[in-house]
């Protein structure tokens, strides 16, 4: 029963974290520039681990009940997503791309530090899948079961960043060229700002 379990983590976590979304998008671009992209990977995978095992664990209760904490986190992801979203527009409007091998465009350490937790900490969608819906499924199961299911879940996210990051990397001379990049670069702002027109329409 416990694989089971850990099989029923794993096909419903990689549902929760396949969808392209801000981190997604975030890494597919650190990935490309090959800017950190390992570290922007760790740090999504670390925090979908820890915020999975608050909401298996019970953490999730806490959140729900908390309409300030939610609104805050809400509010939080809108702004800074709408900010995103507009400098991936402002990239590609400009249209000064410099092909594979450029350091145009390549961040920090820490500025990809930065980003990263905020890409994730910031997006309430993060804590919906989460902490809300993995938690409250993960509630139904008990004792081994419950572990197995956590342990699924954060496979998932294991495998699902480490791949999309390497794999963004390995293909970054040809997604590195001007017109590909360009177009992701609308796709990532087109994303952020349907995500925060989607949180900013379920909150009205």
């Amino acid at each position: 029963m416990a694989i089971s379990a850990m099989f029923q983590g794993l096909v419903l976590g990689a549902s929760m974290i396949i969808p392209i979304g801000a981190q997604n998008s975030h890494i597919l671009g650190q990935g490309i520039k090959r800017n950190h992209h390992i570290l922007a990977a760790t740090i999504c995978m670390v925090c979908d681990v820890l915020l999975i095992g608050l909401g298996v664990f019970g953490g999730g209760q806490l959140i729900a009940s908390s309409e300030w904490l939610l609104l805050a986190i809400t509010w939080g992801g809108i702004s800074f997503l709408l900010i995103y979203g507009s400098m991936s527009f402002k990239t590609a409007w400009q249209n000064k791309y410099q092909g594979f091998g450029s350091q145009k465009g390549i961040k920090t350490k820490a500025a990809v530090v930065g980003t990263t937790f905020a890409v994730t900490l910031l997006n309430p969608h993060v804590y919906l899948d989460t902490v809300m819906i993995l938690g409250s499924v993960g509630g139904q199961f008990d004792g081994n079961e419950k572990i197995a299911f956590a342990v699924g879940t954060m496979l998932a996210s294991i495998l699902w960043f480490y791949s999309l990051a390497t794999s963004a990397s390995k293909m970054a001379p040809w997604l590195a060229q001007p017109k590909v990049q360009r177009v992701i670069d609308i796709l990532v702002g087109s994303i952020m700002w349907l995500v925060a027109y989607s949180l900013f329409n379920h909150q009205f």
